[in-house]
């Protein structure tokens, strides 16, 4: 259901294969879990999800729907998925050709970074079964797009296209290839400082749930733990004596 891929260039390709819909069934989250657990204890230079051509994700399995037992183990086990995902120690970029709704919309937030292709579809329709998101849509999408625009989208269902979702935020670029684009950007990521690029993910993704204060001292406990890296030394050496931009990192 998941097939991982890593390149000559250092991008490891994550890609959803549970049929025509790649739906998110329980058996598939298990298995993105999984992957998710495998790219923390081995991280390559970055890490690119993708789906079908035509659906990026449909969301979860609705033949799995029951009452309130079956919704507090799904919405679980989503989560532990998503998180998983989302705590990888490499920039993971969400490259969406087709329809992300529901799950598959919540499996893109759960990415750093979004590249749509002009028929990329987004959108939370849950409303219209009469439930919620239940995999991080209402938290991850306000953050991205802000609290009134969430709630739009959530409580009506609207769905929004590629050029739409860059406008307000839920996408991030749009690329007439947004595979081959988000390739361009992993490649270009796993040359460079990777250790540094973890903390840097780190410091924002935990300064966003703190106060500002509370964020500000956990860039300064970052800021010290770079200098403790061997591509610290390397990138100041180089700058002083090649200028900028000519580091040749090790990634420790």
């Amino acid at each position: 259901m998941i097939e991982i891929e890593r390149t000559s260039d250092g991008v490891a390709v994550v890609t959803l294969a549970n049929g025509k819909v790649n739906a998110l069934s329980r058996a598939m989250v298990a298995a993105l879990r999984d992957a998710a657990r495998q790219l923390t204890d081995d991280p390559p230079g970055a890490v690119v999800v993708t789906g079908g051509e035509r659906i990026f994700a449909a969301g979860a399995d609705i033949s799995e729907f029951g009452g309130p037992d079956e919704a507090e183990l799904i919405t679980a086990e989503i989560h532990e998925a998503l998180d998983a995902l989302s705590a990888v120690p490499r920039l993971v970029i969400a490259s969406v050709t087709g329809y992300a709704l529901g799950g598959g919309c919540e499996l893109a937030l759960a990415c750093d970074y979004r590249i749509a292709g002009a028929r990329a579809v987004f959108g939370q329709p849950e409303i219209l079964l009469g439930i919620i998101p239940g995999g991080g849509g209402t938290q991850r999408l306000a953050r991205l797009v802000g609290p009134s625009r969430a709630k739009e989208l959530c409580l009506t269902g609207r769905q929004v296209t590629a050029e739409q979702a860059l406008r307000i935020g839920l996408a991030d670029e749009v690329a007439d290839d947004p595979h081959a684009r988000a390739i361009e950007l992993g490649s270009e990521l796993a040359k460079g400082a990777l250790t540094a690029q973890a903390l840097c993910k780190r410091a924002i993704d935990v300064g966003l749930s703190l106060p500002l204060t509370d964020g500000l001292a956990t860039e300064q406990r970052a800021f010290v733990d770079a200098f403790s890296t061997e591509d610290s030394q390397i990138g100041v050496a180089s700058f002083l004596e090649h200028g900028p931009g000519k580091a040749q990192f090790t990634g420790h």
